[in-house]
């Protein structure tokens, strides 16, 4: 079936299509039995090295603890980096220099600078200049770390998105006299959201990947550290790795799935937005009915 976006493919293509898609499913069944065949080659696939995981001492001895601290510091990072990047976001717009140069420094400074360079800053600053007890001190560093980098990230995806906008949404604004702040909150952000959601998304999603640096560099007792410490005492390497990427692959499609269920709530909200009236209503908002003069209907007096 036909339509002005999308024209049915004819016999050829059709042919084509299907072609495809056996060479495609033919090289991925070849991938597949390919790294199988390498990890049994290797004595990757003996039940002694699989058997920990279905104990639940690997679990809540090492895996649970640090998926939670994985949790709890991702979960800060995204609460505090959030709003900090609209802040950032919405002053590199201000009409004011003394805001928008301040606020566009910080931003490119601390985009420029890689994550982990900022948790290993972060560590040592608390080591050195406040009294964080060793045991805290690497959460609080990745925790700065990745809002410092993801708010300057967010800042971006923010104005960005505002700028989306059509320039008559603000003159709109303008000429029914609200002020720019008030334009902002009531009438740019609102729509400026579901745009820019999918780039927030992505951002939350690096964000919680992001965690492990901590736990490489600076001792953080995240997933990717606690596997370590698991893989040295059961000797199962290659076997955590692949149970720890598919808790991460789970953890982002959770986000993943809970974006693309809001981004679609916040898209059928705003089809409608209009007050629904019944029939009395429009018989009053008719002048014709009420002798030729408007009388208070569903939207106040006139």
């Amino acid at each position: 079936m036909s339509s002005v976006l999308y024209d049915a493919p004819g016999p050829r293509a059709k042919r084509r299509n299907v072609l495809i898609s056996v060479v495609f499913f033919a090289l991925l069944a070849l991938l597949v039995w390919f790294v199988w065949a390498t990890m049994d080659e290797k004595d990757q696939l003996e039940w002694a090295l699989w058997k920990p995981f279905t104990q639940s001492e690997a679990w809540t001895t090492y895996l649970l603890p640090g998926l939670a601290n994985t949790l709890k510091a991702a979960a800060l990072a995204m609460v505090i980096a959030l709003p900090l990047g609209a802040f950032f976001g919405i002053a590199r717009m201000s009409d004011h220099r003394w805001v928008r140069l301040p606020a566009a420094w910080v931003v490119e400074f601390f985009r420029a600078i890689p994550v982990l360079l900022l948790m290993l800053f972060a560590n040592e600053f608390y080591d050195r200049w406040t009294n964080v007890s060793s045991e805290q001190r690497p959460l609080y560093a990745v925790v700065t770390g990745l809002v410092l980098y993801n708010a300057s990230v967010l800042a971006e995806v923010v104005r960005a998105g505002i700028l989306s906008l059509p320039k008559g949404q603000s003159e709109a604004a303008m000429a029914i006299g609200l002020r720019k702040s008030q334009t902002m909150r009531t009438i740019l952000l609102p729509q400026a959201v579901t745009a820019m959601l999918p780039a927030i998304v992505s951002q939350l999603v690096v964000i919680v990947k992001d965690t492990a640096l901590g736990g490489v560099m600076i001792g953080f007792t995240e997933l990717l550290n606690s596997r370590a410490t698991l893989a040295a005492f059961y000797a199962n390497v290659i076997p955590s790795f692949i149970v720890v990427a598919i808790i991460y692959i789970i953890l982002n499609f959770i986000l993943t799935s809970f974006a693309s269920w809001l981004e679609k709530r916040l898209r059928r909200s705003k089809r409608s937005t209009g007050a629904v009236l019944s029939a009395d209503d429009m018989e009053e908002l008719n002048p014709a009915a009420t002798g030729g003069t408007y009388r208070a209907g569903a939207g106040g007096s006139i």
